[in-house]
């Protein structure tokens, strides 16, 4: 994990340690969208693409094979431009007891 003193550059950041963020298919979603006319998804958007540009160099940032199947579905040109916004990020597997919790959930 990084420590934040509140400084605005890489300064911010004094010691060699990364915190690790999960990005989840919404996130995706947010950034890579068409600027939605509802104020509050259009201000989500904005806030994701501004921390996307900003936050993320930050942090070791991660997907799992489900959000890759996730950001997959849709519309082909829109799931090729999701595909292509986390293209660099590494893929975490999922065990097989997160398999079967999330089978339980989505049931």
């Amino acid at each position: 994990m990084r420590f934040w003193f509140g400084w605005s550059d890489d300064s911010a950041y004094p010691f060699n340690m990364s915190a690790s963020v999960y990005i989840e298919s919404s996130v995706i979603s947010y950034l890579t969208a068409r600027t939605s006319r509802d104020l509050i998804t259009a201000s989500r958007q904005a806030i994701t693409a501004d921390w996307w540009q900003n936050k993320l160099r930050h942090y070791d940032a991660y997907i799992s094979v489900l959000v890759i199947e996730e950001i997959s579905a849709g519309h082909p040109e829109a799931a090729s431009q999701r595909i292509n916004a986390v293209a660099a990020l590494p893929v975490v597997g999922i065990s097989p007891t997160a398999q079967t919790l999330a089978g339980a959930l989505l049931a």
